[in-house]
């Protein structure tokens, strides 16, 4: 399922390599900003791939690949299906590599098939946030409060909400929006963050850090 993020990544480094050493100003700035990216996104990779061995050593210690052991595992995998689409994994992996417009390609095609999935409502109104598209992404995650989510989700969501407003220059709601997102989840940093922007009035609006969490 990960084919696809590397050959977007090799498509990047080729190009890299190709144009870097005649590139200049602003298209040699572009080009670091993209060796930055990467080298971030195959740090990440590794430092995931480490810690996902390490929990296999410690299921193998404990035997607990047992069939009845793995039930709870199999009742959450099989509540969100959409995850195993190649249009939602070709999505995330655009999401990750920053190609928003081909990522809200990919999840919409999973919208279609699964309204009610509210996993991919949120990527899709994350990337239209990034997009600057924020009528598209408000109503993706206005949808997303009426279907059945979790309240680390929820908090997610009306981050993500207080972060619109905020960029509408609707501080008020906007704080109003981070304080209820920390009612659903006490644990986010995300809205403490965004609730302390938008009393300075500076720094940069935190709505997609934690969303690895999620899944």
């Amino acid at each position: 399922m990960f084919q696809h993020v590397f050959a977007e990544m090799n498509d990047m480094l080729d190009e890299i390599i190709k144009s870097y050493p005649s590139a200049e100003g602003l298209n040699k700035q572009e080009l670091l900003q993209k060796w930055n990216l990467l080298k971030r996104m195959s740090d990440g990779m590794l430092d995931e791939w480490l810690m996902f061995e390490e929990k296999m050593s410690q299921v193998r210690e404990r035997e607990m690949d047992k069939p009845a052991s793995l039930e709870p595992e199999q009742e959450a995998v099989t509540a969100l299906p959409e995850l195993h689409l190649e249009y939602f994994s070709r999505g995330q992996g655009y999401f990750k590599l920053q190609m928003y417009r081909q990522a809200i390609m990919q999840f919409s095609q999973v919208v279609t098939d699964h309204p009610e999935s509210a996993l991919t409502r949120f990527y899709l109104a994350l990337a239209y946030l990034n997009l600057e598209q924020m009528a598209e992404a408000g109503t993706h995650l206005q949808q997303i409060m009426y279907l059945k989510g979790s309240p680390r989700l929820k908090g997610l969501v009306c981050n993500a909400l207080g972060c619109i407003q905020a960029k509408l220059a609707n501080p008020e709601a906007a704080c109003s929006l981070f304080a209820q997102a920390l009612q659903y989840d006490p644990t986010l940093t995300e809205p403490l963050y965004n609730m302390e922007a938008c009393r300075l009035n500076r720094g940069k609006l935190q709505y997609a850090n934690q969303l690895t969490t999620l899944h």
